[in-house]
């Protein structure tokens, strides 16, 4: 047993530990976490995915006559019934007994973001040019798909669920708004697109926030309300101006700002506190941030992973 996070305490206060690319961890930078139900955190990087238990970092090995669409991990998830999905560089797969899944939907696409509802349908996003992005909803085996028809711009680089189960998609020229339909109805409608000069600047939330969106806004963590959004978290001066990559809430409602550049920012209880590379972490470009069922918090850099205990 371990105690979770003590929200009270700043980021440089938790027990920390580094595992670096340059000290051969893995082949290159980690760009996304998972966990499954057996434990073993899922590290996706540029050359494959790495099954890590806390001390060994082993490359997994698909049976002989599968293989994903790529190497190049760009995003996990774990669904609610154990499946992981994978998204790559080139397309999307899943993983469930032993058996490998793809979706002939995404060939080709980058995918960016992975998120599975409240019914339990995972959304996909992906990007390809010279059409633009395409965002899919697969349920029982068969996805529902919208875009390529540069309506997302580049594509969708993330999704979350409000507490009225709409769900919102973050694409390049803003954020998108479907409304929950009829079992079995396209739910890909676009119902609000945020003008250019509320362009969020990277980030939906990823953690429990009580149903509220969360996003990165103008050197600010900004709420979203009735489709506007209200300035909640103003960043120190020294982050107004380095994009957020990641926004993270973890079970004791501290919120972890990765940065690309700056580290780590952390907000908790009324104070806000940062920790980088100077301080001991792997790297200033964060990848992704994840909390594992014990509490700990994983992050990911370019040069490596930490661990926050």
């Amino acid at each position: 047993r371990a105690f979770a996070l003590n929200p009270v305490m700043d980021v440089s206060q938790y027990a920390h530990k580094a595992w670096r690319v340059g000290e051969g961890f893995s082949k290159g930078a980690i760009h996304a976490i998972a966990q499954t139900p057996d434990g073993y955190l899922w590290l996706g990087t540029d050359f494959g995915l790495h099954r890590f238990d806390g001390v060994r970092n082993i490359p997994w090995q698909l049976p002989p006559g599968q293989q994903l669409p790529s190497s190049q991990i760009r995003t996990l998830i774990v669904a609610r019934d154990g499946t992981l999905w994978i998204g790559t560089s080139r397309g999307l797969a899943s993983w469930k007994e032993g058996k490998l899944t793809r979706y002939a939907q995404l060939s080709g696409q980058s995918i960016l973001g992975l998120y599975e509802d409240r019914e339990g349908a995972v959304w996909a996003g992906g990007n390809s040019a010279p059409n633009g992005g395409i965002t899919c909803a697969i349920q029982n085996g068969s996805a529902r798909c919208s875009g390529g028809d540069g309506r997302f711009s580049e594509g969708i680089t993330g999704f979350r669920e409000d507490v009225k189960g709409n769900l919102w998609a973050e694409a390049p020229n803003g954020l998108w708004r479907w409304k929950p339909g009829p079992p079995g109805a396209d739910n890909g409608e676009i119902l609000i697109a945020m003008h250019a000069e509320n362009r969020p600047g990277s980030g939906l939330l990823r953690g429990a926030d009580n149903g509220t969106i969360l996003i990165a806004l103008h050197g600010a963590i900004a709420r979203l309300v009735e489709g506007k959004t209200e300035e909640l978290y103003a960043l120190p001066a020294a982050f107004r101006r380095i994009a957020i990559r990641r926004l993270f809430r973890d079970r004791d409602g501290g919120l972890w700002v990765g940065t690309q550049g700056g580290g780590l920012v952390h907000i908790h209880q009324g104070r806000t506190d940062a920790f980088a590379q100077s301080d001991g972490l792997s790297g200033d470009d964060i990848s992704d941030i994840f909390e594992d069922r014990e509490g700990n918090v994983w992050v990911s850099t370019l040069n490596g992973l930490d661990q926050f205990r």
